[in-house]
């Protein structure tokens, strides 16, 4: 009895191993929006990690959470680290790729609690005044990852975090747009403050 169920056993952990097997070994998480704001303005909060904190999902999830900058200021060579609570874990990022207004390409490394890495990109496309925003994260997957995706796949985990992200982005990016069109204090076309005048010494004419 007890040998039939010891290979009833290995037969199921086969079974499942063999179907664990044939899942994809890689995945792409991908989300989209469209911001009413310039293509280069986006950029600008993207290719500079000094930004993130303004929009990042994560950013406020330890106010505790440690973050340094180091390597180029923004674009290309430009590194990001964290190290926080359980809810942010600790990583880096590096900006490999960044092209003007359109892309930028991060590389993506998780040291705790899972060490792996992934990449981020982040295409721009214009859309007459507006600007189609997409942020992508593509990865590959060990035996374990595929077999936790059965439960809990990548898309479910962080899915959500890109939509928040994206709505703060284009938030911040918004908010700059129009503060950007804004007219300067005095500028042409602006409606001049009225001057006050005193009835006791203004010209006969003014009273």
């Amino acid at each position: 009895m007890l040998a039939k169920i010891l290979l009833a056993i290995v037969a199921v952990v086969l079974a499942f191993s063999l179907y664990v097997s044939t899942r994809p070994g890689e995945f792409t998480v991908l989300r989209t929006t469209r911001i009413a704001a310039g293509p280069q303005l986006v950029y600008s909060q993207i290719s500079d990690f000094h930004q993130w904190p303004a929009w990042s999902p994560w950013a406020k999830l330890d106010p505790a959470m440690k973050t340094n900058y180091e390597g180029a200021p923004n674009g290309v060579g430009a590194i990001y680290g964290w190290s926080g609570n359980d809810k942010v874990g600790e990583g880096r990022m590096t900006i490999t790729n960044a092209r003007a207004p359109t892309l930028v390409q991060i590389k993506l490394e998780f040291l705790k609690p899972f060490s792996f890495t992934n990449e981020a990109t982040f295409t721009l496309v214009p859309d007459g005044t507006n600007t189609i925003a997409t942020w992508a994260m593509s990865g590959t997957q060990n035996f374990v990852q595929k077999a936790f995706s059965l439960f809990m796949n990548m898309d479910k985990m962080v899915g959500g975090d890109f939509e928040k992200g994206l709505a703060q982005l284009k938030a911040v990016a918004e908010d700059a747009a129009v503060k950007t069109l804004a007219p300067a204090p005095g500028a042409a076309g602006s409606t001049p403050a009225p001057i006050a005048t005193d009835s006791r010494t203004a010209p006969a004419a003014q009273r």
